[in-house]
């Protein structure tokens, strides 16, 4: 069975509802959308990028941890590309949620790439690159560690 755009125009609108949950702490149906073979990779906003499976869900769960009371409230495409063998997405991901130990449901914004393979039958994230930087930084923000 070869998977299309149409097929991976659906498992995006998952991967969004997915995020809604994350959002509210919940990684599981995120988690459930990645590729569960040792190439999987990873990179959040609070940690460096993990690769294999257990790594990433290990990782998924804490970056949840983080957020509660939370929703996705909208999607920028930036760009999105669909072959046979691969799919990519880029995008900025609005949300809103309680974050850490804050007690008020804050705005964010996160920088996104998301890498899609096809794998029996379903299109699965293979690679997510997420960071807060959504607008032009100066020259020393790369000196930061």
């Amino acid at each position: 069975m070869s998977l299309d755009a149409n097929d991976f125009d659906q498992a995006v609108e998952k991967y969004h509802l997915a995020l809604d949950a994350f959002m509210k702490g919940n990684p599981a149906p995120a988690a459930k959308l990645f590729s569960q073979r040792d190439d999987v990779t990873l990179g959040n906003p609070f940690g460096p990028f993990v690769h294999g499976w257990k790594q990433v869900v290990e990782t998924m769960e804490h970056a949840a941890s983080h957020y509660r009371d939370g929703d996705a409230i909208g999607f920028e495409n930036i760009a999105k590309c669909v072959t046979s063998e691969l799919a990519y997405l880029v995008e900025v991901e609005r949300l809103r949620s309680k974050v850490g130990g804050r007690s008020d449901v804050t705005p964010l914004a996160l920088r996104v790439t998301s890498v899609f393979r096809p794998e029996d039958g379903l299109w699965k994230i293979v690679h997510r690159h997420a960071d807060p930087i959504t607008t032009a930084q100066p020259a020393d923000s790369v000196l930061r560690r």
